[in-house]
């Protein structure tokens, strides 16, 4: 006899692995993005380095899609990807995003928004530089999010550009390096009781931040 279908509606989770107070936080968001994301490493959750980006076109319609953190400092968050893409054409006509890494095992959630900007040439071609062959010729076989007529048409584009390239495919005009400068980060810690810790940091105009405590 066939088990009964669980109703998604009855999908249950109680979150008692940690805590996060304002004692115990960084009062730098940054470094506590830092804190929770080496943390994440070292308890190898499976791609600790993705992340979901957040853009809206100028019709005002949101788009996500997950994309790989590629660094991060005190000027922001960076990563890599097509200027011409969906992403980048949205993100040049609106320069705002926000970003979410969701590390399930840890029951963690970080949120970060604020304004976005392409970084340096010699920064993108330093970082292209580094990535393996496939993946640089792939930069100019794809041309991301354009209707293609199937699958052959990479694998003819990444033959063509293979032979041309060889060893030393340059980076192409249209890929490169975004950095989201952040202007609000929270962080979200599961509780027991769907009582979450959840704690928002404001950038001020002074350059401090402002930690507070938000409702679940």
């Amino acid at each position: 006899m066939s088990q009964p279908t669980l109703s998604i509606a009855d999908l249950r989770k109680s979150y008692e692995r940690a805590e996060l107070n304002e004692d115990a936080s960084q009062a730098d968001p940054l470094k506590q993005f830092e804190q929770w994301l080496q943390e994440a490493i070292a308890a190898e959750v499976p791609e600790p380095n993705a992340m979901t980006l957040a853009t809206v076109a100028s019709d005002l319609r949101p788009s996500t899609r997950i994309v790989l953190i590629k660094g991060y400092d005190e000027r922001g968050i960076t990563w890599f990807t097509n200027y011409d893409s969906r992403k980048g054409r949205e993100l040049a006509g609106n320069p705002y995003a926000a970003l979410q890494f969701h590390w399930v095992e840890l029951e963690r959630v970080v949120r970060i928004e604020g304004v976005v900007e392409k970084v340096s040439a010699e920064e993108s071609d330093a970082y292209f530089n580094t990535r393996p062959l496939d993946s640089r010729i792939g930069a100019w076989a794809s041309p991301q999010s354009e209707v293609i007529a199937g699958r052959g048409v990479l694998v003819a584009n990444a033959a063509k550009y293979g032979a041309k390239f060889l060893l030393q495919p340059p980076r192409p005009p249209h890929w490169g390096g975004y950095r989201l400068k952040p202007d609000n980060w929270q962080f979200w810690q599961g509780r027991k009781s769907r009582l979450h810790d959840r704690l928002r940091y404001t950038l001020q105009e002074g350059g401090d931040w402002l930690r507070e405590r938000l409702a679940p």
